[in-house]
């Protein structure tokens, strides 16, 4: 919260008033109030959601619309210089055909200098064209010609590296998910790809987007020390700058957003909780914009990940039920991205699973394995089945449960129980719990849960994000 209200403090009057008029139009009273809360009032949290007759998942979702109203209000007047010189560019045939050649010569430039600003190298290459064609009697068609073909080459080069951008996290998925070596050693050529393309070229674009990768890259691939240039804090400090230098790019405002969740995942991966703490709250806001438009420059779906960590690590595991609601309430769930898609959906299921919801759980994992195939991540597949046990168990319905766990059982003897440990592990517990012989119940799987929670995982595991207390123990115990 304390982001949104830096946001609005810093709002000039103009575009304080702008925003108040436009939510009082609209009928967004409640907002209104919060805006004007926020800029001229000190007021907690808990005062102005007594003032608005609103509990804590409608307040939350009464910031978080607020929040994306400002940024839709700022993100407009940024486009317009940046709108106004692409209408110059597209009509530049109008100044070419009825100027004279000084005044066309000199739009050209002032469009030049104010194009190379903004780093619109596709737009650049329509100018350089047309000062390469003025100039054919001079000897400055070939200082054009150069530009010309400079600048077509480096579009490509942006290009290209937009491309590996998205395949690199496609595949991150795919990696994610099954820990093959293969899928590592396809991300670590691709990285090494985009380094080769952003060095071909003094781009401030393309060192944003090699950083993506790279910070990505550093964090959950290979460990950042086996990696040489600058360290991953230096790279963020680099990237502020440009974004600061270019505030008017309005791709440089939303990348703002992924370059906040490294940060996030940077000091979760450090263990920094109390600096990853800045960083969430916004991050947590925008987990649905996150997840929907930022596959091809992140892997997003990490944030779950990490927020379900975040949630055992602070045992407020038992809040995310309720503020799923408000969270998703504008994502479109995308099955054909299978990885980001099974760990969007056991988010779902763990969430159903803190709060006694056993039924939903289960039938949320039923829907998702019917409808992706997981045959290509054979052990991301044992983690869910193995999950959807763990709810068959807590449901007493044992008929079931038995079917899937000697399924997954077949599976660890079909690829070792020393690449699925924690599985077998899992899946020893949840047998012991349902057996008839009641000795020892307790005391045999308080013996398995400290080898489960030491147990190195590498690929995607919703096993190892289960509470194993002693209420756990509890509720097996009694079943």
């Amino acid at each position: 919260m304390a982001k949104l209200k830096n946001i609005v403090k810093q709002l000039s009057e103009k575009d304080f008033k702008a925003i108040h008029d436009s939510l009082i139009e609209s009928n967004a009273e409640k907002s209104a109030y919060l805006l004007k809360a926020l800029r001229d009032r000190q007021l907690s949290d808990s005062k102005i959601m007594v003032e608005l007759e609103v509990n804590a998942n409608a307040y939350y979702t009464l910031r978080s619309r607020l929040n994306q109203k400002i940024e839709e209000h700022l993100l407009e007047q940024m486009e317009s210089p940046r709108t106004d010189i692409l209408r110059k560019v597209a009509n530049l045939n109008e100044v070419l055909f009825t100027k004279k050649r000084t005044i066309s010569i000199a739009t050209l430039k002032k469009l030049e200098k104010e194009l190379i600003d903004y780093d619109l190298a596709n737009e650049l290459t329509v100018v350089y064209k047309s000062l390469k064609k003025i100039h054919i009697n001079t000897p400055d068609h070939f200082t054009y010609s150069q530009l010309y073909n400079r600048h077509v080459a480096y579009m490509l080069a942006v290009d290209k590296a937009e491309d590996l951008l998205a395949e690199y996290f496609k595949k991150y998925g795919s990696y994610l998910l099954s820990a093959d070596e293969n899928e590592k050693m396809g991300l670590v050529l691709l990285m090494k790809e985009m380094q080769n393309v952003a060095h071909l070229y003094e781009s401030h674009r393309l060192y944003v987007y090699q950083s993506c990768m790279l910070i990505h890259h550093r964090l959950f691939v290979e460990p950042d020390d086996t990696m040489e240039g600058e360290s991953i804090e230096d790279i963020f400090d680099h990237v502020q700058k440009i974004f600061d230098n270019y505030n008017l790019d309005p791709l440089y405002f939303h990348l703002n957003l992924v370059f906040e969740f490294l940060k996030l995942e940077y000091y979760n991966h450090y263990k920094v909780y109390r600096q990853a703490e800045k960083y969430f709250e916004e991050v947590n806001d925008a987990i649905a914009n996150l997840l929907v438009n930022y596959p091809h420059y992140t892997f997003s779906a990490q944030v779950l990940i990490s927020k379900m960590e975040r949630s055992l690590r602070l045992g407020i595991e038992k809040e995310l039920y309720e503020e799923n609601e408000s969270l998703f309430i504008d994502l479109e769930p995308d099955p054909l991205d299978v990885p980001r898609h099974t760990v969007y959906v056991m988010y779902r299921a763990l969430s159903s699973y803190y709060v006694g919801k056993y039924d939903e759980a289960a039938k949320i994992i039923n829907g998702l394995l019917n409808e992706v195939s997981l045959k290509k991540y054979p052990f991301a597949q044992m983690e869910v089945k193995t999950i959807l046990a763990l709810q068959y168990c807590m449901l007493n319905d044992f008929e079931l449960f038995n079917q899937l766990a000697n399924s997954i059982q077949r599976q660890i003897r079909l690829f070792g129980k020393h690449s699925c440990e924690n599985i077998l592990l899992f899946i020893k517990i949840l047998k012991i719990a349902v057996s008839e012989s009641k000795k020892d119940k307790q005391k045999k799987i308080a013996s398995l849960i400290p080898k489960l929670q030491t147990t190195k995982v590498p690929y995607y595991a919703p096993t190892m994000m289960i509470r194993m207390d002693e209420k756990f123990i509890e509720n097996l115990v009694s079943l």
